[in-house]
């Protein structure tokens, strides 16, 4: 199981999560998001991190060409797609999909990625909401699932053992401001998720 810190926007939070155990990091390219990091700025974290660990760009509604071209420059492993628009190319896939009570794992079927993100819907953003799901919902799933919503230290290990996940993915929660990480928070999560994991 993969454990995934999104929302970096400083180096140091970037390092804390990577020596707490992170397997990926997810930086936010949607502008709109209180959590936005430049393009540039996002590079120049990216460049100092090791090679085993995943970058991930977070995109909402953005065109399949832009996304391709921006994870090739930027040196990402996979490219996180929120909302609507082709899949992009060259470079590996996460759909984000808002779960609500309507949610069935049949939805999943027949697209070409390689995991979903499942997260808590909201009407007002596109993650980082810090609300959490049924996440029985995803338990049983065919493909490759990484749940979001609402995890911290005191939750992600149940979430684990009830839907039991490819990986897990905390943001808001493990915060002191919007984008910026508590490390203590982070370090706790990190410990509870791969705990559950051995």
């Amino acid at each position: 199981m993969i454990v995934k810190i999104c929302g970096i926007t400083n180096r140091e939070d970037a390092l804390a999560a990577v020596e707490g155990g992170a397997a990926a990091l997810g930086f936010n390219l949607y502008p709109r998001s209180p959590r936005y990091i430049a393009p540039g700025a996002a590079a120049s974290i990216i460049g100092v991190l090791p090679a085993r660990v995943w970058k991930v760009g977070i995109f909402v509604n953005e065109p399949r060409e832009r996304v391709t071209v921006m994870a090739s420059d930027l040196g990402l492993d996979v490219a996180q797609i929120h909302g609507e628009g082709e899949l992009p190319a060259g470079v590996r896939v996460w759909k984000a999909v808002r779960v609500g009570p309507q949610f069935q794992l049949s939805q999943l079927e027949g697209c070409p990625v390689e995991a979903f993100l499942l997260d808590a819907a909201s009407d007002e953003l596109f993650g980082g909401t810090g609300k959490t799901f049924n996440w029985a919902l995803a338990h049983g799933a065919n493909v490759k699932v990484v749940l979001a919503g609402g995890l911290d230290a005191d939750n992600v290990r149940q979430a684990i053992r009830e839907a039991r996940p490819w990986g897990v993915d905390a943001c808001s929660r493990l915060e002191s401001s919007p984008g910026r990480k508590d490390h203590h928070k982070m370090a706790r999560f990190l410990r509870a998720a791969l705990a559950e994991n051995l």
